[in-house]
């Protein structure tokens, strides 16, 4: 697989907030973790539901519907309900946007 990458059409939200956008079919999730840019599928892997507003510490996000946690750089479980991991987004700057990673 090679990745491909897009530019991220939103700006990076300020520290300790989330934002989503969507890249083809993924509505993603761009989080600022204390001014670190990360982005992961922006559905919660146990409700199914949409993880922006989340409370962000760290690098850890918590679920804004049932207050399970997940790692934003890893995208393990971090508490539950929870049980399942999400996937996680290489992102990089590039001049003045913020680049996502995509593999085919």
């Amino acid at each position: 697989m090679s990745a491909r990458w897009h530019t991220v059409p939103i700006p990076l939200p300020g520290s300790g907030e989330s934002e989503t956008f969507v890249v083809g079919d993924l509505e993603l999730l761009l989080c600022n973790a204390g001014g670190e840019a990360l982005v992961i599928d922006d559905t919660c892997p146990h409700a199914f539901q949409s993880l922006r507003g989340g409370r962000i510490e760290g690098t850890v996000i918590e679920c804004p519907l049932h207050g399970g946690s997940l790692d934003l750089r890893s995208g393990e479980a971090v508490s539950l309900p929870i049980r399942r991991p999400t996937h996680c987004y290489p992102v990089r700057q590039r001049g003045d946007a913020l680049e996502v990673s995509l593999s085919d």
